[in-house]
């Protein structure tokens, strides 16, 4: 699993082809939402969890994907993008895993984000 306190490669972008590399691990009915990456790494939003893909080695082609379920979620928070400051943030607060944050460069809804989690959650 990767270790979400020490990681800093979380800076992520918007990228709607890096779905792709987790399409073989969802489930029937379970669709994607958005997807971002950062230099090699990246994080997926589909309908019923965040799959976080780590990708290791210097060929890269050994990668650890961690799925984390929208129902475990028990809080979390957003932080949204300002006028000087670009970045925007999604804290999550798992009952297993504890805080994973994720944060996030260009433009990013951060609304639509938090909406869509809120509906899996309440």
């Amino acid at each position: 699993m990767i270790d979400f306190k020490n990681k800093g490669f979380f800076k992520l972008k918007q990228a709607d082809d890096y779905a792709e590399r987790v399409v073989d691990l969802l489930v029937d009915g379970e669709q994607i939402i958005a997807s971002f990456k950062s230099m090699r790494d990246g994080v997926v939003f589909t309908n019923r969890r965040v799959i976080s893909v780590n990708v290791q080695g210097i060929t890269g082609s050994k990668k650890d994907f961690t799925s984390l379920p929208y129902k475990s979620i028990v809080a979390y928070s957003i932080e949204t993008a300002g006028t000087l400051d670009l970045d925007a943030e999604l804290e999550l607060y798992f009952s297993a895993v504890g805080m994973v944050k994720f944060e996030f460069k260009g433009e990013v809804d951060m609304i639509a984000i938090s909406r869509h989690i809120s509906q899996a959650i309440l």
